[in-house]
This record gives structure tokens, C-alpha cells and sequence, in this order.
């Protein structure tokens, strides 16, 4: 294969596994805004992904697909068990999302982390050209850029961190808290979801590591004594809207979503929370100021449905088990005491869905309820107003989500706050035509605006411009 140019490093390939009926083995290009943003760009650079495959203990040979050099990373299962469901899923996701669950810290999670980012580093290593470019993505690989960077100095790298990054006083708690910092600083550009994250991250480096700081610049030192600047700031990612606004307007979907409101029996508003089941997203949140609205008679069950997408997440962890349990016992007793023949106060709906039909979901829904209580940005909020052509609609919006620095026209809400998310939600219900319009229209127009190629082009002319050619 060919040395590339431009290589992208993810803890997944992008592309799935599919198997045909005749057992043959083919791959289908993953959804999802960073492969979407990337794709395009890497068929026109020479680019190449390394990534997992996605099956323990797999060898694979390196393979093209869709116009693109994918070079898998092989993964045992204890690997993947301590590595993945291990440190970054049970540590360093609950530590960077405000120790919402209990972080576990174990030392054999951490030397398989390490052993697994070297991996990562050194396939990266062998696949890029001279005086190329990588891109290191997201929390499962914080210790790459610097492994990279010590094998191929002549490199420009790049890392983004699609989750928050915590206050220090949080960070503090994490036992390899400085491997991480130096980790991260490997990179010529860091950049993060919101600028609070990026004032965090600066903080931790200067507190811990005791490097110049200088806004957004860091002054690295090397191993060798040598110095050398890092920038660290903000780039709020978003979504591909063009598939968004074309199924949305699309007469099978619109004809969908309206099969969608009459199976609901065709209620005066539908409330949508669409999520994977995590204890970020406030779930729990959601559904008990819902449910108390209909027991005050504020809502009802005749009215007003919830229509709850919990897309199922991290199967085999403790946290996510007991999770499912509490939600769907909160489900089943706020239908028990509220629905009626005709009527369900809650659609819960334990699965994930096509794009189709999602888009669909967002032109039945009324209302949007997006209330997690920590998420980097939350692309669901945007994916909500790229398809309100129609300008109608309400989005309710956690304030602790990335997405709320940018979508201000939204009904902001604290999702702690149970009162507050009740009075949200009937704000939201009783908004008249005008208002929503005017919300609406302000808020597509940012999301259209900065969509996923803006993204993906600031940070990389961020990369240029740190690091010249």
C-alpha cells in the first residue's frame, strides 16, 4: 500500500461489516458526521484510515473501499475488554462527563491502554508519508499524538476530543493525569467541542505540567530540552445537513412521519428524545418531569405523547445495565398509571434506527427534547433543525451540551432542575406558530451555515497555519 498523505486515526474504521445471504463478506460505509465530513477530502489526498474492524482477536490485511486506504487495527477480547469497555469506557468517559457515574481506576485498564495507543501510533506510523499529516480522534486515543510525534517527528498531527474535557479539580482525580496531558500535547493542534473545554485542558497544563500558556498557545517542552508550540482552542463540530434536508423533503418520509402521528392516535403535540442509552443524557431526567406534568394534570395522556429512541450502548458495562432497568420500570409505571385504550403516555422504542425513518421521527415530532446533563456537542439537536424546513417545530436544549454555545434560540434548560425541564416542556407545548418560527428560522440558519465541511476545514487550516509547510 502506498504511504499516505493525509491519514485519519479513530478507534473504528469507517466502515461495518455486512454479510450477504449467500455468506459472502462485504463492508457498508458507517453513518456518522466525522466519516461524512472526512471521506470526500480523503478520496481527493491520498488519505488512508487506521481504525479497529470492530471483531476481537481478527487479523486483517490493509483494504480499499469506497476510494480509501483502511488499515484495521487488531483487537483481542481482553483487549477490548480492558482497553475499551475498561479504561475508556469506564474511566475516562464517567471522569470527562462530570463523574455522573463513579470513574473505576485500575491499573491493568491503563497498561492496556497504553499498549493499545502504541499500536494505534505505530499503524498510523507506517502508513503515513514523509512530512504528512495525521488526525487523531476522540478519548479512546489521548496518548497517540505523542507516541506519533516521538517516531515521526517530521509529521504534523492533529487530534480533536468529541467528548468535554472536566474541570481540573475533577482531572486531578485521574491517576495517569499527566501521561495524558503530554499524551494530548504530542499534537501540533488540539481541539475540543467547546471553549470551556479548551480552558480546562490550558488549566491542567499549566497546573500540572507548569508550560507557558499563552491564550491558546502552549509552549511544549521536549524530552530534549527543545521547545516547541501547541495550540489548544475550539471547534464545534456538526453534521452533513445536505441528507438531512433532502430526505425531509422527500414525500415517502413525509408520509412516514404523518403514519407516525396517526399510530400515536394523531395527539396535538409529540414530544421526541432521541438518544443512545447513556446515564449522560438525562434520560431518567426527561421522563420523571414528563411523567409528573401528567400526574398534575398539566399534560394529557390524550394531548400530549413522548416518543423515547434509547439506542442501545455499552451492553456488557454494570452502569448501562442497571440503567436500562431504572428507565424502562419508570416507563412501564408512568403507562400503568396513565394511559389509556386509545393512548400512550410514552413510546419507549429500545432500538436503533435507519436515517429514513429517523427523519421522519423529527417532522412528527413537535418538540424536541434534548436534556443531557454533560455531552460534548449533541449532533441530534442539529439533525433536528436541518430537517424543519417547514420552520415549525421547538427544541428543548440542556445548557450543559456543546450545542448549546451555538443553538441560542432554543428553550434552554437546566436538566438538573427537574421544575425547571416541566416548565421547559410546557413552554415548549404552548409556543405559538410565530414564535417557533422565529426561533426556528434563527436556528437553522446557524446550523446550515456551519455545517460538518466547516468544521473539518477550520481545524485543518488551523493545522496549516501552525505548522507550515
Amino acid at each position: 500500500m502506498v504511504a499516505a498523505d493525509f491519514v485519519v486515526v479513530a478507534n473504528r474504521l469507517p466502515v461495518d461489516r455486512v454479510e450477504g445471504p449467500d455468506g459472502e463478506v462485504g463492508w457498508r460505509t458507517s453513518p456518522g458526521g466525522l466519516v461524512a465530513a472526512l471521506e470526500p477530502m480523503m478520496r481527493n489526498v491520498n488519505g488512508a484510515w487506521v481504525g479497529w474492524a470492530g471483531q476481537p482477536d481478527t487479523e486483517m490485511e490493509p483494504f480499499e473501499n469506497g476510494g480509501i486506504n483502511l488499515i484495521p487495527v487488531p483487537l483481542s477480547a481482553s483487549e477490548v475488554a480492558e482497553y475499551y469497555e475498561g479504561f475508556a469506557n469506564d474511566t475516562i468517559w464517567p471522569l470527562y462527563h462530570d463523574v455522573i457515574a463513579p470513574p473505576q481506576y485500575h491499573r491493568e485498564w491503563w497498561d492496556a491502554y497504553e499498549t493499545v495507543n502504541r499500536r494505534f501510533a505505530e499503524a498510523a506510523v507506517a502508513a503515513v508519508a514523509q512530512d504528512g499529516t495525521v488526525w487523531v480522534h476522540d478519548y479512546q486515543l489521548q496518548l497517540v499524538p505523542q507516541m506519533v510525534r516521538e517516531l515521526r517527528p517530521d509529521v504534523t498531527i492533529g487530534y480533536f476530543h468529541h467528548i468535554p474535557f472536566p474541570a481540573h479539580g475533577l482531572y486531578a482525580q485521574l491517576p495517569w493525569r499527566d501521561q495524558v496531558l503530554r499524551g494530548l500535547l504530542g499534537a501540533d493542534v488540539i481541539g475540543f467541542q467547546r471553549a470551556q473545554d479548551a480552558t480546562y485542558f490550558l488549566t491542567a497544563v499549566r497546573r500540572r505540567l507548569r508550560y507557558e500558556v499563552k491564550g491558546s498557545h502552549v509552549t511544549v517542552v521536549e524530552s530534549d530540552g527543545s521547545t516547541r508550540t501547541a495550540v489548544a482552542r475550539a471547534f464545534p463540530i456538526s453534521i452533513d445537513t445536505a441528507p438531512y434536508i433532502e430526505l425531509a423533503q422527500r414525500e415517502d418520509v413525509k408520509a412516514r412521519a404523518a403514519e407516525i402521528r396517526a399510530s400515536l392516535g394523531n395527539p396535538a403535540r409529540i414530544l421526541l428524545g432521541v438518544d443512545r442509552l447513556d446515564y449522560t443524557k438525562g434520560i431518567r431526567h426527561r421522563i420523571k418531569a414528563y411523567g409528573e406534568l401528567l400526574a398534575e394534570g398539566r399534560l394529557k395522556v390524550e394531548d400530549v405523547t413522548l416518543v423515547q429512541v434509547a439506542s442501545p450502548s455499552r451492553e456488557r458495562v454494570d452502569a448501562y445495565v442497571h440503567l436500562r432497568d431504572e428507565i424502562e420500570l419508570a416507563v412501564s409505571r408512568i403507562n400503568g398509571d396513565t394511559d389509556t385504550m386509545g393512548h400512550t403516555a410514552i413510546r419507549y422504542l429500545h432500538q436503533g434506527y435507519p436515517r429514513e425513518e429517523m427523519v421522519a421521527l423529527y417532522l412528527a415530532a413537535d418538540v424536541m427534547l434534548v436534556t443531557a446533563l454533560r455531552d460534548g456537542m449533541n449532533l441530534v439537536a442539529k439533525e433536528y433543525v436541518a430537517t424543519r424546513a417547514d420552520n415549525r417545530g421547538v427544541l428543548v436544549l440542556s445548557e450543559f451540551t456543546g450545542a448549546a454555545d451555538e443553538l441560542r434560540q432554543a428553550v434552554r434548560v437546566n436538566p438538573h432542575d427537574i421544575e425547571g425541564v416541566k416548565d421547559a416542556i410546557m413552554t415548549a407545548v404552548e409556543m405559538s406558530p410565530s414564535e417557533q418560527s422565529r426561533r426556528m428560522r434563527s436556528l437553522r440558519r446557524r446550523v446550515l451555515d456551519n455545517d460538518v465541511d466547516a468544521w473539518s476545514s477550520s481545524f485543518l487550516k488551523a493545522l496549516a497555519e501552525v505548522h507550515p509547510r
